[in-house]
């Protein structure tokens, strides 16, 4: 059994008009009036597609076809549909419509699994102007609650209660969604692999076996600003250039590190920041991620003991804040092992690694089997309009999902039996 190529890359193709900016991407943000178009086009699919559709409390939207009614709960499949600014057409929005694609195959081909099937978009998983990303999933897995969110603002004032109830959502029934939580069986989700590994080995799909662990720590630096003629070279407590050591060691451990682990500093603020001043202050974050999460402490350790020698050289001081520090998640591996089988039984060459960014899929793991699939893009390629994934890709992607899903069926099937008797 075979998705329909042609209909998913039409599929790709038409919802990549909403939010096409001039710049020949696509800005799509959550709560965006693109993106509210993009979720009433997709609400009108699934009904067409005779699905029963819901809107929840965070404003993910599932549709659901029936199975047999021979099992309880449901097998999940899905991603997001809305983008960074312009960003490109795939991120996301690829994992919704082979979900799709693959319901409506099922549907033709007259298979009916012993569960139900759900579709899912979740809610803001890029970062947005409310300062969350993976909104949907995380507070749909109970990470985040009423009083976390009710009080949450945008930069223009705007309430995140009211941006979610304006997209058909909630946020005083969130409790609500617990019961939700507990039908949940099993979840896959699709997804570009926005980096290059795939396309270094001439392979067009990975499975993902875990998540990386995220630690990232606010630093800031305090050195003395003054005049930058006056003030001699011997004489200055620069902390720009302090933190200018600080970043080069970062990349220095963390290219020395020999697993797939990265180091960067993607962000800094600089005080005064004028031209004939030496700079006094830097603010700056560090992000570290790993699939490792003893391997992360060891390299967080020795970025520590090498910066704190930089800072005495320099005479400048340092306080951190830890914002983020987020272990390494685990995908499913008996799911892992149904989607290399299925790809085995499909002829399909495939590789097993982890996912270097967190997805979906990383807060669903945490109370039910989630696992995913990796699309090759191409050059890497991603949150750009030059994110590209190869037709011939995408269809190897949506048919090892189609196929695995037969099989992930059967297995809960047995193992919810086996708990029966």
């Amino acid at each position: 059994m075979q998705i329909n190529r042609q209909r998913l890359l039409n599929d790709i193709e038409k919802y990549a008009l909403y939010g096409k900016d001039e710049r020949g991407g696509i800005t799509r943000p959550a709560f965006s009036k693109p993106e509210m178009q993009v979720r009433e086009l997709f609400i009108k699919e699934l009904k067409d597609l005779e699905l029963e559709v819901s809107v929840d409390p965070i404003a993910n939207i599932w549709g659901r076809l029936k199975g047999s009614g021979e099992k309880n709960g449901t097998i999940v499949i899905g991603s997001h549909l809305d983008t960074v600014p312009n960003g490109g057409k795939y991120d996301g929005a690829l994992g919704v419509l082979i979900a799709k694609e693959v319901m409506t195959t099922l549907m033709e081909n007259k298979v009916t699994l012993q569960h139900d099937l759900e579709i899912v978009s979740f809610t803001a998983e890029e970062s947005n102007d409310f300062g969350f990303s993976t909104l949907g999933s995380k507070t749909f897995a109970g990470k985040l609650t009423k009083e976390d969110l009710i009080h949450v603002s945008d930069s223009q004032g705007t309430l995140l209660k009211d941006a979610v109830r304006s997209a058909g959502g909630d946020l005083y029934k969130l409790d609500e969604m617990k019961k939700d939580r507990k039908e949940k069986k099993a979840y896959v989700e699709v997804h570009i692999e926005q980096g290059k590994r795939l396309e270094s080995h001439n392979l067009s799909i990975g499975i993902v076996e875990d998540m990386v662990g995220v630690y990232r720590t606010c630093v800031y630096l305090k050195g003395e600003a003054n005049h930058s003629g006056t003030t001699m070279m011997a004489h200055r407590s620069d902390a720009l250039a302090a933190a200018s050591e600080m970043v080069l060691a970062v990349e220095e451990i963390c290219r020395a590190d020999e697993t797939d682990l990265v180091g960067t500093v993607g962000q800094l603020f600089v005080e005064p920041n004028a031209v004939n001043i030496v700079p006094g202050e830097v603010n700056f974050v560090l992000e570290i991620r790993g699939e490792n999460d003893a391997r992360m402490d060891l390299v967080i350790q020795a970025i520590e003991e090498k910066w704190q020698k930089i800072l005495a050289a320099r005479g400048v001081t340092m306080e951190q804040n830890l914002m983020v520090k987020q272990k390494p998640i685990r995908m499913d591996e008996d799911i892992v092992t149904i989607l290399r089988e299925t790809a085995d039984e499909l002829s399909e060459p495939y590789t097993v690694f982890p996912s270097m960014a967190v997805h979906d899929a990383a807060h669903m793991a945490s109370f039910t089997k989630a696992c995913m699939i990796f699309v090759k893009s191409i050059d890497g390629r991603s949150h750009c309009p030059e994110e590209y994934s190869k037709p011939i890709d995408i269809e190897k992607a949506a048919n090892l999902l189609l196929n695995g899903l037969i099989k992930i069926d059967a297995k809960l099937s047995k193992e919810a039996q086996a708990i029966n008797e």
